[in-house]
């Protein structure tokens, strides 16, 4: 499963995810709580969010973080990694 998380309302994150066509969740955290847990930002009043993301495996626990990510390639890069740990 993935999931996004953004700052923006839930409503300018359905618009968002409705105009991009996004095939995963898209969730909102206006008041910073998960982005300040997963350091996507360093103060609750921090205008965006870093762009990082987390593998975080069926366990519940954290596989891999990823502390930048180029969206482009990003998705490939967590399949291989996701591939490559499945088959040690």
């Amino acid at each position: 499963m993935v999931l996004g998380i953004s700052f923006d309302s839930v409503e300018k994150n359905r618009a968002f995810a409705k105009k991009f066509d996004f095939p995963f969740v898209l969730l909102s955290d206006p008041d910073r709580t998960v982005g300040l847990a997963y350091h996507a930002a360093s103060t609750p009043d921090q205008a965006s969010a870093k762009r990082i993301s987390y593998w975080i495996g069926a366990d519940g626990m954290i596989q891999k973080a990823y502390a930048t990510v180029n969206a482009g390639s990003h998705p490939d890069e967590v399949l291989a990694d996701i591939k490559s740990s499945s088959n040690s």
